[in-house]
C-alpha cells in the first residue's frame, strides 16, 4: 500500500512539472512524440496506482465474513497486485520517456545504454519476489483452469489434460 501511495504521489507531481517547461500554460514539448509517451504513461501510472491503493484500502474495510475470505479478499488482492505491477511498469516507461526528452532526442550511448539497462533492475527485483505470490493467489482463487498453458508446476490436472 505504501508503494502504490508513493507512485500516485510521484506521478501526480510529475504531471504538473512536465519536462521542457511551460509557455502560457501550454507545455513546450506538447507536439513531441516522446512527450506524448510521457503523458500517456504518466496518466496510466496514476490511474493504476490509485486503483491499487483503493483495492488495498477496500481489503482493510472488509466485514470479515466467511465468503469475504474465500472470494472477495483474494479477488481484491489480485486486482490490487496486478494494478500495482502495471503502475510500476508505466512509471519506468515515464522515466524512459523523460530521460529521452532530456537528452533532446539524441541518444548518447555512454549515458543512455547504462541508464536504460539499469532502470528496470528495481522493478525486476520487485516482480521477481511478488509474482510467484500473485500466480499462487490466481490459482487458489480461480483454479488451474485460469492458466490454459501452464509453464511451471505439475501438468497432471484435468484442465491440462483437456487442453491436450
Amino acid at each position: 500500500m505504501i508503494v502504490s501511495t508513493l507512485i500516485a504521489l510521484f506521478v501526480f507531481a510529475v504531471a504538473f512539472n512536465a519536462p521542457g517547461g511551460y509557455d502560457y500554460g501550454v507545455p513546450n514539448l506538447a507536439w513531441n512524440r516522446s512527450f506524448m509517451v510521457f503523458v500517456i504513461s504518466d496518466a496510466l501510472a496514476l490511474f493504476s496506482s490509485i486503483t491499487s491503493l483503493l483495492m488495498f484500502f477496500s481489503i482493510l474495510t472488509v466485514r470479515y465474513a466467511e465468503e469475504d475470505f474465500h472470494v472477495l479478499l483474494p479477488k481484491k488482492l489480485i486486482i490490487g497486485l496486478a494494478s500495482l505491477f502495471f503502475s510500476i511498469a508505466t512509471v519506468m516507461v515515464t522515466f524512459g520517456a523523460t530521460f529521452y526528452i532530456l537528452l533532446n532526442g539524441r541518444l548518447d550511448l555512454v549515458i543512455a545504454i547504462p541508464m536504460f539497462l539499469l532502470a528496470p533492475v528495481p522493478v525486476s527485483i520487485f516482480v521477481l519476489f511478488r509474482f510467484p505470490f500473485f500466480i499462487e493467489m490466481c490459482r487458489s482463487t480461480f483454479g488451474n483452469a485460469f492458466f490454459i498453458l501452464k509453464a511451471f508446476g505439475d501438468h497432471s490436472s484435468s484442465a491440462y489434460k483437456s487442453c491436450s
